[in-house]
C-alpha cells in the first residue's frame, strides 16, 4: 500500500499549508480532482520527490519514501507537456524509459511492443518534431508505462487524445495497473476517466484531500 500520512507542504507566503493523507492499494487506479491551484500538482511533485515536505511521511510498503531524492523513489511519472526530445524517433525516446543493462535486442522488442500497446507501430522510427499532440502523448505515455515502477502518476494523461484513442488508452492503463500491482495515482478533471479507472475518489478542497463515493464498476 502506498500512503500519505499528513505529508505538509507550504510555498513561501502561503498561509495554510496544504495537508495530505491518502491510501493507495496496489492493482488500483486512485484518482485525485479538484479545482486549478487546489494542489495535485503540488501531491505529485510531493510524491515524485521534486518537493520535499515540512512534514508529515509517504510510505510504500512501510518503507518511508519521504527522504529519497526523485531518482531513487519507485516512482513513474507522466505530465500533461508531453516531454520528448523532438529530434529523436518515437522508438528513440521510448527507449529512454528503459535501465541502460537490458540487452539491444530486448530492448528493441519492448519498445516496439509499448509502441504497438498504444497504437503507434508504423510510426517507430518517425521523428518526434513530426508527430501530432495526440501522438506525442501517447509516445509519453508508452515511455512511462515501460518503466514499470510500483507508482504510476499520471497527470491528465489523455487531455489531447480523440475520443477513441481515449477509451483505448484508458483501458490500457487500467489493465496494465492490475496486472503489474501498480499503485496509479490519476489526476483528471474529466468525470468519465474518474468513473472508468478509479477504485477510489479523493477531491481536493482547502488544501487537502476528501475521500468521495466511488460507483461500483459494472
Amino acid at each position: 500500500m502506498l500512503r500519505a500520512d499528513n505529508l505538509s507542504f507550504a510555498y513561501p507566503g502561503q498561509a495554510l499549508p496544504y495537508q495530505f493523507s491518502f491510501e493507495a492499494l496496489p492493482g488500483e487506479v486512485t484518482a485525485i480532482s479538484g479545482t486549478s491551484g487546489s494542489g495535485k500538482s503540488t501531491l505529485l511533485d510531493l510524491i515524485a520527490g521534486f518537493l520535499q515536505p515540512q512534514g508529515g511521511r509517504l510510505v510504500l510498503d512501510e518503507a518511508n519514501l519521504s527522504p529519497l531524492p526523485p531518482e531513487n523513489r519507485p516512482v513513474s511519472l507522466l505530465l500533461q507537456s508531453d516531454n520528448l526530445f523532438d529530434h529523436l524517433s518515437a522508438r528513440q525516446n521510448v527507449e529512454l524509459g528503459l535501465p541502460r543493462e537490458i540487452a539491444a535486442a530486448s530492448r528493441r522488442a519492448l519498445v516496439e511492443t509499448a509502441l504497438k500497446d498504444v497504437g503507434l507501430s508504423a510510426l517507430v522510427d518517425q521523428s518526434a518534431s513530426t508527430l501530432s499532440g495526440g501522438q506525442k502523448q501517447r509516445v509519453a505515455l508508452a515511455r512511462t508505462l515501460l518503466r514499470d515502477r510500483p507508482i504510476l502518476l499520471l497527470d491528465e494523461p489523455f487531455s489531447a487524445l480523440d475520443d477513441e484513442t481515449r477509451l483505448t488508452i484508458r483501458d490500457l492503463v487500467g489493465a496494465l495497473t492490475r496486472a503489474q500491482g501498480w499503485h496509479t495515482i490519476l489526476v483528471s478533471h474529466h468525470a468519465d476517466d474518474v468513473a472508468a479507472l478509479a477504485a477510489r475518489h479523493y477531491r481536493l478542497v482547502d488544501g487537502s484531500l476528501r475521500l468521495e463515493e466511488t460507483p461500483a464498476k459494472p
